[in-house]
């Protein structure tokens, strides 16, 4: 009987678990190995949110969310899509439901049930793990991983290789890779922080008070580009969804030009003809902030916001235009260790069309190692799944399995 194709997987997180699996169940001998003395800690991490899966939106505006990697991205999402995923999930007992944003959840609303039976149906598999080896890069042929300062190494049929960016490098996504590549002739596109808050010189009032509030349901924007959602005041500056939607364009002209203008319109299904109508009904006794709060139901951190760029108009139309267009400039963004992903990594034309790196043949690439970045929302874990099952499948078709 020929003996199984033996596969070394690095990195035990979405994309290298979901490697393993497909692996795995194809008859391949399958080892993973962790830097980490357990698994999946990214994933336990993001599951205290309640673990966003993916997004139920049409396939095309989903890829759209990619950026300049949606091309390149669109045939690895289109062979395994947010409803594959979906349908794996409920496979394993952690049924989903899709929330009023559209985004998917288990509706255990965590992470851990759906580890568990992962690592239970991948140890049905064969799969066997070795914590506590960090890699170090080859020894000649061999993998080659320090264990308490022992050496260890390995000579698979083919490696996977799925560390994660820099983010959260205290899970154990140091990005420390990224020299042992470049050392191997792979290109790698410099680290740069993905969906990350950003600095803002708030006036010592406003931060002392409002840090921690929310902006709600309102329009946020740099340029022609706007979202709708909710962002949160820190007391270095905002962060959250809306913001992270916008991080990338944010990045980008912060670190060309210093600055980046965000545009705020707290009420945007309102026009700002309808907005100076309401303020210019008679106030009586009441202050300017009575007046907005009964007038536009502005909560406090919203009315104190509008005064962050300077004293409020008294004239109706001035200070609807107000409302609809408060400007904030960004002077810096948080730094790795505080960002939720990152940009950059193993350039696409580092890899061939398998995400087989074409400086290093028989080894592959997967997850967040690759240079691509998404908003939160369910893309970035969707990206990680669909990118380590289809490496996945490209050993299996280059070993013959």
């Amino acid at each position: 009987m020929t003996n199984p194709a033996t596969i070394a997987v690095i990195g035990a997180g979405p994309a290298g678990l979901m490697a393993a699996e497909v692996l795995s169940a194809a008859g391949a001998a399958v080892t993973v190995y962790d830097r980490m003395p357990s698994v999946g800690r990214k994933l336990l991490m993001a599951g205290r949110g309640g673990l966003n899966l993916t997004h139920s939106e049409p396939l095309d505006r989903f890829v759209a969310r990619y950026g300049a990697a949606a091309a390149t991205l669109r045939p690895i999402l289109e062979a395994f899509p947010p409803q594959a995923l979906v349908a794996w999930a409920n496979g394993l007992g952690a049924e989903t439901f899709v929330g009023s944003s559209g985004r998917v959840f288990p509706k255990a609303m965590k992470a851990s049930p759906l580890l568990r039976a992962w690592l239970a149906r991948l140890d049905r598999q064969g799969v066997q793990f070795r914590l506590r080896r960090r890699w170090l890069g080859w020894r000649g042929d061999a993998l080659l991983f320090d264990t308490a300062g022992e050496h260890e190494t390995s000579t698979p049929d083919a490696t996977l290789l799925a560390l994660g960016g820099a983010s959260w490098p205290r899970l154990g996504a140091k990005g420390d890779w990224a020299t042992l590549l470049g050392d191997k002739g792979v290109t790698i596109a410099p680290f740069q922080s993905a969906n990350c808050g950003f600095t803002i010189a708030w006036s010592a009032n406003f931060r002392e008070r409002f840090a921690g509030q929310p902006i709600k349901n309102a329009r946020f924007a740099h340029g022609d580009i706007a979202v709708r959602g909710e962002a949160v005041v820190t007391a270095y500056g905002i962060e959250g969804g809306a913001i992270y939607a916008l991080s990338a364009l944010l990045r980008a002209a912060v670190v060309e030009r210093g600055l980046a203008a965000l545009d705020i319109d707290l009420r945007p299904d309102l026009s700002a003809e309808d907005l100076a109508r309401r303020l210019s009904k008679p106030r009586g006794k009441d202050s300017q902030t009575n007046h907005l709060r009964k007038a536009l139901h502005l909560a406090p951190v919203e009315i104190n916001l509008l005064r962050e760029p300077g004293p409020l108009p008294s004239d109706a139309a001035a200070l609807a235009h107000r409302v609809k267009n408060i400007r904030l400039d960004l002077t810096g963004m948080q730094g790795l260790e505080r960002a939720i992903s990152t940009a950059g990594g193993v350039s696409f034309d580092a890899v061939d069309q398998t995400l087989m790196l074409k400086a290093l043949p028989r080894v592959y690439v997967a997850g967040e190692m690759l240079d691509w970045e998404a908003p939160t929302g369910g893309y970035l874990l969707q990206a990680c799944f669909a990118t380590g099952a289809f490496a996945a499948r490209a050993i299996l078709a280059r070993i013959g399995a």
